[in-house]
């Protein structure tokens, strides 16, 4: 949960300014306020009754790294990744705007502060953003977040403004992906994105956001959200990015779940449908949902029906996930999920809370994975 001058260290300085300019809270009391109840809270212990009440900027290790690393104590967490917010909202933005120059500018710098945060702490898996609006640019992005250390590679959730998410060109990215044994993941970032802006228009009064700030995340906005995944997957798989790289993961992280059973159905209706007449199709080893279970990853929100969900699609594809520090995950996903996936055996409930997240990572976070 970023505040201002969280970039200040690495962006260059129109970066800076306009990162800082974006919070817009800046000149109110809000985050000096903020800030000087962090410094005084001295978190520790006795604070495990309130650690999944307290969310965003309130949150223990909200923006403040060796908080972080007292929350997961407090969970009960091995390993977390560590997603941005604030920038990876104005990174969605950027990436179907026409400056481009500051769009990959602002991933650098994110990308670097990511490698900040998570540093002092083994546990906290950093997450760097990289923008496909540049067939050419995004491979050197996915190469400096590699080496810096960066543990997963998120990509837009949304289709780029303009070419396919699978376009032959991104190979170079999901090759160094394979290579440096990384996921690449999609995250939601502005919720609204793909809703017209219309639909507010409904002569009703205005609804209150979610999170009361700038993710926009309201119930339309949500059920619009599996939108963009699906297109995504869609892509990577009936244009053959997922046959051609048969060991990349693929995670899709807080855009729910519900979706999945239906999705892999049409994605195998779509191969009968036009594999006669579309050689791309022919040409894939395996069913298109043969490509979900093998390589997909997907965490629900602890409201959906998790077992349900994981009986109608593959024991392989769900994960557990908290959203810590956002709202979104509940004051008790654990309890939830675990009411929701009562029927499910031993060995479904092991791979839904633990093996299909170190499937997801892989042997370079957790060389002794079990399956």
């Amino acid at each position: 949960m970023e505040i201002p001058h969280w970039l200040d260290d690495f962006g260059t300085k129109r970066v800076v300014e306009q990162f800082n300019a974006r919070l817009g809270r800046e000149k109110s009391d809000f985050y000096t306020n903020l800030i000087k109840k962090h410094e005084a809270a001295n978190f520790g212990p006795g604070d495990e009754d309130r650690v999944m009440g307290l969310k965003n900027h309130e949150a223990i290790g909200a923006f403040k790294k060796e908080d972080r690393s007292v929350a997961l104590d407090l969970m009960g967490v091995k390993t977390q990744l560590v997603f941005p917010t604030s920038t990876n909202v104005w990174l969605e933005t950027l990436e179907h705007g026409d400056d481009v120059d500051l769009l990959y500018e602002t991933a650098s710098a994110t990308n670097r502060s990511q490698i900040e945060f998570c540093c002092h702490d083994e546990r906290l898996l950093p997450v760097g953003y990289v923008p496909l609006a540049d067939l050419d640019r995004a491979n050197a992005t996915a190469k400096e977040a590699l080496e810096l250390g960066i543990k997963a590679l998120l990509i837009p959730w949304a289709c780029p403004k303009n070419h396919a998410t699978s376009h032959v060109k991104l190979d170079a990215v999901w090759s160094q992906a394979v290579d440096a044994s990384v996921p690449v993941l999609l995250h939601v970032g502005l919720a609204d994105r793909v809703l017209p802006e219309a639909h507010k228009n409904n002569g009703l009064p205005a609804v209150p956001d979610f999170h009361g700030g700038e993710e926009n995340f309201r119930s339309i906005s949500y059920m619009a959200i599996p939108h963009g995944p699906m297109q995504a997957i869609a892509m990577l798989i009936l244009d053959g990015v997922l046959d051609r790289f048969e060991t990349l993961k693929i995670g899709v992280i807080e855009l729910g779940a519900s979706w999945v059973p239906g999705f892999m159905r049409q994605l195998d209706s779509a191969l009968e449908a036009f594999a006669r007449h579309e050689t791309r199709l022919q040409h894939l080893s395996l069913k298109p949902s043969e490509y979900v279970r093998r390589q997909v990853r997907v965490t629900p929100y602890p409201t959906e029906p998790t077992g349900w969900i994981i009986e109608q699609s593959s024991p392989e594809i769900c994960m557990f996930s908290s959203d810590y520090p956002h709202l979104e995950g509940g004051r008790n996903p654990y309890g939830r999920f675990t009411r929701s996936t009562t029927d499910l055996g031993e060995k479904t409930l092991d791979r839904f809370f633990r093996a299909n997240f170190e499937d997801l990572l892989g042997p370079v976070v957790f060389p002794a994975q079990i399956g």
